[in-house]
């Protein structure tokens, strides 16, 4: 029982493996044979995956509320675009030498948005609530703000040049050791401190727990788990700009935390995907001319219609897809 989740880890790396391999039609991984637009949807999805796990540990988890995602996704698309563009081809030219570097300029993102994590946690964790998103916020646009006056990182114009290295392998890899690390986090003896944390910081403080500890350690792996996401994302997209990781990024991560349910791993991995297909089905089907001209009209205001499903989801079932009913407040 104890190594099935190694299991079920090896079973997603090695099926990603092969869904990569397919999907290039045996060329090279960055040039897949799928359709671009399709490609760069599923992309989306797997970067998108890792993003909300990592939020669901402080927000869902922990039951924390952070608004600064986008910020610590930035940090580690810059860091890790900044050093693949200076030093990438320091340990060679060869695949495996690009690779390699690839990879490490990965971790050393992750490292620096964890780094961001620590330094706006260890002050501000020990705030609540509403006051802890203004902070976390407010960070978000400072991150924003500093990459916008560094010429290093292309300032206002933003950054390119980037070699593709992200393909649907890495994405996907990552994404199921994302999941593996905070499933299994969560359920060990020592993660019981993240619940404890959410359920009842009073008590949990009463019981000699350290609780800000766990909120800053949750917020710490949250944020290298969006600096990996933010790095794939820079090494597919190969260009990036501030605008792209706004005040708006934070909130549709938040949304599909919410929406999937939070303390649940499984509905935001669900949320997730289909808040990623959701808009692009909307899309495709405003321009399917055999619908009636109205039907079109609504379609093409999709945001709209994504808005409001989402309000009307919140309404009837407000602890999301797969959150757990409070059977204590029904009660009450």
């Amino acid at each position: 029982m104890a190594d099935r989740p190694k299991l079920y880890l090896l079973l997603a790396v090695v099926a990603a493996l092969i869904a990569s391999h397919v999907l290039s039609g045996g060329a090279e991984p960055q040039i897949p044979a799928l359709n671009p637009y399709y490609y760069d949807v599923l992309i989306g999805i797997g970067i998108n995956i890792i993003l909300a796990v990592g939020l669901n540990l402080v927000n869902g988890y922990t039951g924390q509320f952070s608004l600064g995602h986008a910020g610590f996704m930035a940090a580690g698309a810059y860091a890790s675009s900044w050093l693949t563009l200076s030093y990438g081809y320091a340990m060679g030219t060869s695949g495996l030498a690009t690779t390699t570097a690839f990879l490490l300029a990965l971790l050393a993102g992750g490292a620096v948005a964890a780094l961001a994590g620590l330094i706006v946690g260890v002050p501000s964790l020990r705030l609540k609530g509403d006051y802890l998103a203004i902070v976390t916020l407010g960070f978000n646009e400072i991150i924003k703000g500093v990459i916008q006056n560094c010429d290093r990182l292309g300032a206002q114009r933003g950054l390119g040049g980037m070699v593709q290295h992200t393909t649907f392998f890495w994405t996907f890899a990552f994404a199921a050791i994302t999941v593996y690390v905070v499933v299994n986090l969560v359920n060990s003896t020592y993660g019981r401190g993240f619940l404890a944390v959410r359920d009842d910081e009073i008590a949990a403080e009463a019981m000699g727990i350290n609780t800000t500890k766990y909120k800053v350690l949750a917020f710490v792996l949250g944020a290298f788990f969006a600096g990996i996401a933010g790095g794939l994302y820079a090494h597919f997209k190969q260009f990036i700009h501030p605008e792209g990781f706004n005040f708006m990024k934070s909130v549709d991560v938040v949304v599909m935390v919410i929406l999937g349910g939070m303390g649940s791993t499984a509905g935001v991995c669900f949320a997730a995907v289909l808040l990623t297909i959701l808009p692009e089905v909307l899309r495709y089907v405003s321009r399917i001319e055999a619908l009636p001209e109205w039907l079109r009209h609504v379609a093409e205001n999709r945001m709209i219609i994504y808005s409001l499903l989402l309000i009307i989801l919140m309404i009837t079932r407000p602890q999301g897809l797969f959150g757990a009913v409070n059977l204590k407040k029904k009660k009450a």
